[in-house]
């Protein structure tokens, strides 16, 4: 039997370029769907080369959880027998305060948990979650949220740990851990994020640039993600969308490269907000082109 090293090695020899790309990319659940039912039609154009991520079948499409579940496993089925390689997808789901889905448990959000200043009861809340994603056939969450905002004006402050470094640490660790749980066998992938500094926008205005030195971003913005990634092992770090000194950090090589990979060890995914890559084309300008932008 081969070990899952060999496994892989083996896919990437056989793959064509297209499904190389196709593998980092995802498409909307809904893209999937002809009245509400799964289109073998649509999936036979969508995903013929195969995709990397489905995104949020429960929480996309206004479904109750059986028909998601159903759902889930055509799409599964399609990519193992109708794709050349049948590798199956990871399907990516919103937990911030609870599994975003029809009948999951809703929780405080993330500033009214951490008022609390008890991990161990957010432990309890993702374990929850994680059970009731896992249900579902999810694999990655979309949190938590680490940015530490120093703006109460910008309209994401609800859902942040609050602005004590320290404190963002112990939730998000916790968050993880029971996110995560034992293994990915059973567990859900936790995603980090928006990294980095992504709270401190000038004028409190989403997307707008952030202003830190280096020694600020690394004792305060930095903190919560680098035990994220060595302690609490997160599967997953998203970029945010926003630009730091000039360069967006979606295409920043100092964070994703530099201290993500190299200085932490990072070896998990690192995940793209939706529209962060077009964006370096149609917001940004600094790529001239969406296929400059993916390169």
């Amino acid at each position: 039997m081969k070990t899952v090293t060999q496994s892989v090695s083996d896919l990437l020899s056989r793959m064509t370029l297209e499904e190389k790309v196709a593998q980092l990319g995802s498409i909307h659940a809904h893209r999937l769907l002809e009245n509400g039912q799964f289109s073998r039609e649509k999936a036979q154009e969508l995903l013929r080369n195969g995709i990397g991520q489905i995104t949020r079948i429960a929480g996309g499409v206004n479904m109750k959880p059986e028909k998601a579940a159903e759902i889930g496993n055509e799409i599964q089925k399609f990519l193992r027998e109708e794709t050349r390689l049948g590798i199956p997808a990871m399907i990516h789901e919103e937990c911030l305060s609870g599994f975003t889905a029809w009948g999951a448990t809703v929780f405080p959000q993330a500033i009214g948990m951490s008022s609390t200043f008890d991990p161990d009861i957010i432990y309890q809340v993702t374990s929850a979650i994680r059970k009731q994603m896992r249900a579902l056939g999810a694999h990655q969450g979309l949190s938590p949220v680490l940015d530490i905002p120093r703006d109460p004006r910008w309209g994401r402050t609800e859902e942040t740990f609050g602005e004590d470094p320290y404190l963002v640490s112990r939730m998000a660790s916790a968050y993880i851990k029971g996110l995560q749980g034992e293994d990915f066998e059973s567990g859900i992938i936790a995603t980090a994020k928006h990294f980095p500094a992504y709270g401190i926008s000038e004028g409190g205005r989403n997307l707008a640039p952030a202003r830190a030195s280096e020694r600020e971003l690394r004792e305060v913005f930095l903190f919560p993600f680098e035990v994220a990634v060595r302690e609490a092992r997160a599967g997953s770090v998203m970029n945010a969308y926003h630009e730091i000194d000039g360069i967006p950090c979606a295409a920043s090589r100092f964070f994703l490269t530099k201290i993500l990979r190299e200085e932490w060890g990072f070896q998990g995914l690192v995940v793209s907000d939706y529209e962060a890559i077009r964006m370096l084309e149609n917001f940004h300008r600094v790529a001239e082109s969406t296929q400059e932008a993916a390169i």
